[in-house]
């Protein structure tokens, strides 16, 4: 049985004619609100996206002043994953932040 990594018996016409692909990316978005304190969303950005505090204060002033902040960008498994942990962690909180997720 011949190794299948070695490439000895693979049909390259059957390889070129399959296009690998990039998994799509997401944008992870967090969205301003009245009620949500602006230290509350720094922290977000700190324990969730891994920001460093100045990353995070930047983006937290994009949120306050142009309505939302890119938090990062991420495969669709990864960025559902940190919105519903956003959702969460503001809830168990009481505020009302809301993140969401848009294809590139």
């Amino acid at each position: 049985m011949s190794d299948p990594f070695t490439g000895d018996h693979l049909d390259s016409e059957l390889l070129d004619e399959r296009e690998i692909q990039e998994p799509r990316k997401y944008k992870v978005l967090l969205h301003n609100d009245d009620y949500t304190t602006m230290d509350f969303v720094v922290e977000v950005l700190v324990r969730v996206f891994k920001k460093n505090e100045d990353q995070a204060t930047a983006i937290m002033l994009s949120v306050h002043n142009q309505g939302y902040g890119i938090c990062g960008i991420y495969t669709a498994e990864v960025a559902e994953t940190k919105v519903d942990l956003v959702h969460r962690l503001a809830k168990s909180a009481g505020y009302p932040l809301k993140c969401s997720m848009e294809g590139e």
